[in-house]
């Protein structure tokens, strides 16, 4: 029966338009839920048993097993469009959500992980290195090379996430003499947008064009045989480079927010950065003007600068 539940719920997500990763972590949220529910309760998991009292123990009990706070509101949420399926869909009786009065666990805002200028300038320095090596020394493998610098590069210049990176076909890149663009043609919430490309964004996405294979392929980035490439793909690129740069683990979502802070720390209006980056609310952008740990060091060294 969880099983037919989690479906049931999944199609509902789908319904309303919910992206796939926006119904896998729900849907997962949901999973851990029910599992904690057997494992404490002793008895078999059923959407009745859904009630307010048993929502607080469960947030209880994550905060006991010191859960980030951003976790414990993230999984009530989920509880709480679970909660409004099971009155939808007539498993539960109307009435109040069964997570209302549960106020989310506050937190302090932290800033999310970005490269700083001199770590940015590192990991372009070595995509470069690479490309270099791979046109004069590595030839069977120059389109794949050239191919992973150029997503990396282009999450850089233009804050994609790897979901929109992926799903890039070659109609979605308008290239002039001098200035050019992608289509996003399915954000985040099924919106469309047109991202500008500077100058070294334009130069990479050429200088791949000449080298992809021209077959009937509609997607920008292909694998080997010509297939299109997976969000894996993208991320095991970006590991690699920021491996041999000696920058540790990155993330594709590291690139979104070191294009993002890059942005704001040279005076562009948040409004702006928001529609770059597809968000709704401006308050999601707002995380960029959240002092990071590089910009904390500076302010602590511009003790020193001043004698002090």
């Amino acid at each position: 029966m969880i099983s037919t539940y989690l479906q049931e719920y999944a199609d509902y997500l789908k319904t309303n338009e919910r992206s796939p990763m926006t119904v896998a972590g729900y849907t997962n949220d949901i999973s851990l839920f029910i599992r904690w529910y057997v494992q404490n309760h002793k008895r078999d998991f059923d959407v009745s048993a859904l009630t307010n009292t048993i929502i607080r123990e469960y947030k209880q009990a994550l905060q006991q097993q010191n859960a980030r706070p951003r976790t414990i509101n993230r999984r009530v949420a989920s509880l709480a469009s679970f909660g409004l399926w099971a009155q939808q869909a007539g498993y539960v009786k109307s009435g109040p959500n069964p997570t209302d009065g549960i106020h989310p666990v506050k937190q302090t805002d932290s800033a999310p992980r970005w490269l700083d200028p001199r770590d940015r300038a590192r990991l372009l320095r070595t995509i470069d290195d690479e490309v270099n090596r791979a046109m004069t020394r590595y030839p069977r493998m120059r389109l794949l090379i050239l191919r992973d610098a150029v997503m990396v590069k282009v999450m850089l210049y233009t804050g994609l996430r790897v979901s929109e990176l992926v799903n890039l076909r070659l109609a979605d890149i308008i290239l002039e003499d001098s200035r050019g663009y992608l289509v996003v043609r399915a954000g985040k919430g099924s919106k469309r947008r047109e991202l500008p490309l500077n100058a070294e964004a334009r130069r990479a996405i050429k200088t791949y064009l000449q080298f992809r294979p021209d077959l009937p392929v509609e997607m920008l980035f292909i694998g080997q045989n010509g297939e299109g490439i997976e969000k894996r793909t993208a991320q095991r690129a970006v590991s690699r480079f920021a491996a041999q740069a000696n920058l540790g683990e990155i993330s594709c979502h590291v690139l979104r927010h070191t294009f993002a802070k890059s942005l704001v720390d040279r005076g562009v209006t948040l409004d702006k950065v928001a529609m770059l980056l597809g968000h709704e609310n401006l308050n999601t952008t707002r995380i960029y003007t959240t002092p990071g740990r590089s910009d904390l060091e500076q302010a602590v060294n511009a003790l020193d600068q001043a004698g002090g």
